[in-house]
């Protein structure tokens, strides 16, 4: 078994350190870029859906909701189970189309963009929780720094892939 990190390998990691920060911005990244360069390993799979235009405007629309209902109160945490099993499915999807668009097997891509997403979702945590005590700034501050953050590093990997 040949274990060698790969560039696919990289991507599902990044992808799901995205969805652990913001549970859309991973499915944001990778339906942007499918729908408007479609990879001829994805037509005629499930995968398929996120080379849609249609969908890609979707998660856009999730995502920025997202951001905005992140400042709430009444705002989920993040490592609550909801909040963990839908950052680890969004990892896990991204991660396995990932993979599949790389020709290579999307149950491994899976299982690295949905680990990445769970040890992101609690990194992140802890570390906004430190940033915040340690400085005093409002959450909410740290929480819009956490999507300039998701944002400019979607951007850069969007140009990666």
């Amino acid at each position: 078994m040949n274990l060698k990190p790969t560039r696919a390998f990289g991507q599902a990691a990044a992808l799901g350190v995205l969805a652990g920060m913001r549970t859309f911005a991973a499915p944001v990244v990778l339906s942007h870029v499918y729908s408007r360069h479609p990879s001829k390993y994805l037509k005629k799979t499930p995968y398929a859906f996120m080379q849609n235009i249609t969908t890609s405007k979707v998660f856009k629309v999730l995502g920025a909701g997202e951001l905005v209902g992140d400042k709430m109160q009444f705002a989920p945490k993040r490592t609550a189970a909801g909040g963990l099993i839908g950052r680890f499915a969004s990892g896990a999807l991204c991660g396995a189309i990932i993979f599949k668009a790389n020709h290579r097997q999307p149950f491994i891509g899976a299982i690295i963009g949905g680990a990445a997403a769970i040890g992101s979702a609690f990194g992140c945590m802890f570390l906004r929780l430190s940033l915040g005590k340690r400085t005093g700034i409002p959450d909410m501050a740290i929480g819009a720094l956490e999507d300039a953050i998701v944002i400019s590093a979607g951007t850069a990997l969007a140009k990666q892939l």
